[in-house]
């Protein structure tokens, strides 16, 4: 059975500026190795459907839900943060962004699909409850696994980060809510400065230095992550996948490789094979270096389908 892929059109309109990484080219390179490589003809691609108000409040403040709505421009350029902004098409992309998330939760429940990547723009990870800001406006895969609980009465969840940056959003999210657990790996010190200091046991961060690569890595998902998975037992697991950790991006200063992608998502396989039915949904975070965003997906999309 073929692997969900979720995006939509309008996930290539958003812009914020020329120059600024966080840009349309990403899913056209992403696509672009999907067909060279031929994953492409073996995925089931699916059309997001846009994310109702509801579902953005599962994670997002109405208040904060209403201030997205009401601030995109019809013309020009709305600024939320120094990094972030909206265009006209900016709030379409956003809603169908998470849309993916919520249809692929559904469909892999349902059993139509045994995983998914979702392939959106804007990503997600450091949208916090209340607050726009590191090029998102919705967090995507924390909006998923809420409807997973929420809609599909799962227990337990579980998210896991590999992005160069610190998904303080999804930690803002998960901190105080029960039935999730948290793994997440970053370069550190780093923006957003976050992910350290005393934290809950359902939040296991790891925090990684300037120039670490694969090694580095492997060895925290081997002794932190995956006991902690074990031990917690998802019945659904949620990856926030950032590939701005390749060593040929030049956002951060981390040298992993396509090996170390797909290496993590073989180990995310298995324990949701073990634990959760194989139920997985993935959704674009980071990665900015064209080429290397494009293999790094097609690692991650054969771990994901285990071939």
């Amino acid at each position: 059975m073929s692997i969900g892929f979720f995006s939509h059109p309008a996930c290539s309109l958003h812009e914020m500026g020329e120059g600024h990484p966080e840009r349309p080219a990403r899913l056209a390179a992403i696509q672009d190795q999907l067909l060279s490589s031929g994953l492409d003809f073996v995925l089931r691609h699916f059309e997001a459907p846009a994310a109702t108000r509801a579902q953005l409040e599962l994670v997002h403040d109405p208040a904060y839900v209403e201030s997205i709505f009401a601030r995109a421009p019809s013309e020009g350029r709305e600024v939320l943060d120094p990094d972030t902004s909206m265009c006209p098409k900016s709030l379409e992309a956003a809603l169908h962004a998470a849309g993916a998330t919520v249809d692929a939760v559904d469909r892999v429940v349902a059993g139509e699909i045994p995983s998914a990547f979702c392939a959106v723009r804007p990503p997600g990870h450091h949208a916090e409850r209340g607050r726009a800001m590191g090029f998102c406006l919705f967090n995507n895969i924390a909006i998923a696994a809420a409807h997973a609980r929420q809609r599909h009465g799962l227990e337990r969840v579980a998210i896991v980060d590999f992005d160069v940056h610190h998904g303080n959003g999804t930690e803002d999210f998960v901190r105080d809510e029960e039935g999730y657990l948290f793994c997440s790996s970053f370069q550190y010190p780093f923006y957003p400065f976050s992910g350290t200091g005393d934290l809950p046991a359902h939040i296991v961060n790891t925090p990684l230095a300037p120039g670490a690569g694969g090694a580095e890595l492997r060895r925290v998902v081997e002794e932190q992550w995956l006991p902690a998975l074990e031990a917690f037992r998802p019945q659904m697991l949620f990856i926030s996948a950032g590939f701005d950790g390749h060593t040929e991006d030049d956002m951060a200063q981390l040298r992993f490789v396509e090996e170390d992608y797909r290496w993590v998502t073989d180990r995310v396989r298995e324990l949701a094979g073990r634990h959760a039915g194989g139920r997985i949904v993935s959704a674009l975070e980071g990665g900015y270096a064209l080429n290397a965003l494009g293999r790094s997906v097609v690692a991650h999309l054969q771990g994901l389908i285990g071939n």
